[in-house]
């Protein structure tokens, strides 16, 4: 299988040409080759094949072999593929991913594409689209120490807590249908300030005091299994650093700690303007470089701008 690694801020992905390339059963091909001991080393696979609705499609698998929705550095880099590698020679695209068709504008220079801006579409903010339980958050209807992600029980039946009031159902679904913007929720016995938001993919940002010095292994996995997220989730712990700038570290479900993410990137900028924190356009730093993420509110449309580069081209047996 010919194939070529590119990264977008240090986010790593390999990237096969399906107009020329089959893959079977690529889960299992994306665990094999995502391992950075036995195999090429990446954050997962990415498919670049043709499409009956865009110009492109892009599907995407996590390094555990789990099929993604939408990845914001991953689909710059499809842009720079079939620009640089002759698929195209357009410089608006479109591309039909997981969460829908993205629209991509390219910034060629020399002949080669050196900048990215993606069309995100619009932050989902419902708590029942992200999707997020509002039930599991500690300051909706259920206490704190049932947000505990140490001790999610199901309430059994005939306990008070299972013999919800008609009023209090009507409660949580009204919770349901709103953002979850600042909610409480308990982690591994502390509470964390959160902010729920969907780009086409579950996000929960939170603010922490020492973003380099944090354990994410350690409380990366408590967010992304916590029952407050049926589809698990995708965790950005972030550091406001001025009006326009936002620190940003990522647990990504599916693939643990990664250099970047966009469409975390976008979800921070939402929930930074959500909460009064920062200008509508910010400089997201992550550890593999900065995004330019903006939120036009008027059109309610997420724009990210970053670069996309080639690492190498090479040939593995599948």
């Amino acid at each position: 299988m010919k194939f070529t690694k590119m990264q977008g801020i240090g986010n790593d992905y390999v990237y096969v040409n399906c107009f020329q390339e089959t893959v079977p059963n690529p889960g299992e091909v994306a665990k094999r080759i995502s391992d950075r001991h036995f195999g090429i080393g990446s954050d997962g696979l990415i498919l670049i094949k043709p499409s009956d609705v865009a110009d492109f499609e892009m599907e995407m698998y996590n390094s555990d072999g789990s099929l993604g929705a939408m990845c914001g550095n991953g689909i710059r880099c499809v842009a720079k593929y079939v620009y640089d590698y002759g698929l195209t020679d357009k410089t608006r695209i479109t591309v039909a991913t997981g969460s829908g068709i993205k629209t991509l504008d390219l910034t060629v220079e020399g002949g080669k594409v050196a900048l990215v801006k993606v069309d995100m579409g619009a932050p989902i903010l419902e708590a029942e689209r992200i999707p997020a339980d509002v039930t599991k958050f500690a300051d909706e209807r259920v206490s704190a120490d049932a947000a505990d992600s140490d001790s999610a029980n199901v309430p059994k039946v005939g306990t008070e807590t299972a013999n919800v009031r008609q009023s209090d159902n009507d409660k949580t679904v009204c919770a349901a249908k709103r953002p979850v913007v600042g909610k409480m929720l308990r982690v591994n016995g502390k509470d964390y300030p959160v902010t729920c938001v969907s780009m086409g993919n579950p996000h929960c940002v939170t603010p922490v005091d020492d973003v380099d010095g944090l354990k994410i292994e350690e409380i990366g996995p408590k967010f992304e299994h916590h029952p407050a997220f049926p589809d698990r989730v995708n965790t950005e712990f972030i550091k406001v650093l001025d009006r326009t700038t936002v620190q940003m570290r990522v647990w990504e479900r599916g693939a643990g700690e990664t250099w970047a993410c966009g469409t975390g990137a976008c979800a921070v900028a939402a929930a930074c303007i959500l909460n009064g924190w920062t200008e509508d356009s910010v400089a997201v730093k992550l550890r593999g470089g900065d995004l330019r993420i903006q939120w036009d509110r008027e059109r309610n449309t997420v724009f990210m701008t970053g670069p996309a580069e080639v690492v190498f081209d090479g040939t593995i047996e599948i």
